[in-house]
């Protein structure tokens, strides 16, 4: 099943563009992603602020999974922020925090709490961007 990130979504905040990558993402598929990844970057509407990588469909992802967020991290323009959702009990949650990209990347439990803006309270307990409860 092919994937094919749509670089401007109508219902995505300015700024934001928001791509669901695949239920699989290993050595077979990955690598095809980065070029489709960059080419929505490349071709959002409007400048772009933070890009957001939905994994909650993401069943199962191995290293390739976490060399391809590291590259895109590394690609995106100038402030571009990288945020990540991915459930909170899913493979690809735990493979994010084993391989330590938690560290580099907010992981956020959902795609709302993906998409709020940045406030001073933006890191959660936990480690997790954005993983307390709302005030």
């Amino acid at each position: 099943m092919p994937f094919l990130p749509r670089p401007c979504e109508p219902c995505d905040p300015p700024g934001y563009a928001v791509l669901a990558l695949p239920p699989e993402i290993d050595f077979c598929n990955a690598m095809g992603l980065l070029p489709m990844i960059m080419t929505a970057v490349d071709h959002h509407c409007g400048p772009l602020r933070t890009l957001v990588l939905d994994l909650s469909a993401t069943r199962f992802m191995d290293s390739q999974g976490i060399r391809l967020l590291s590259e895109v991290r590394h690609r995106l323009p100038g402030r571009t922020e990288l945020r990540v959702v991915a459930a909170p009990q899913g493979v690809p949650s735990r493979v994010l925090e084993l391989s330590g990209l938690r560290r580099d990347v907010p992981v956020h439990d959902s795609l709302a709490e993906a998409l709020r803006p940045p406030s001073g309270t933006a890191r959660g307990s936990g480690g997790r961007a954005g993983g307390g409860a709302a005030p």
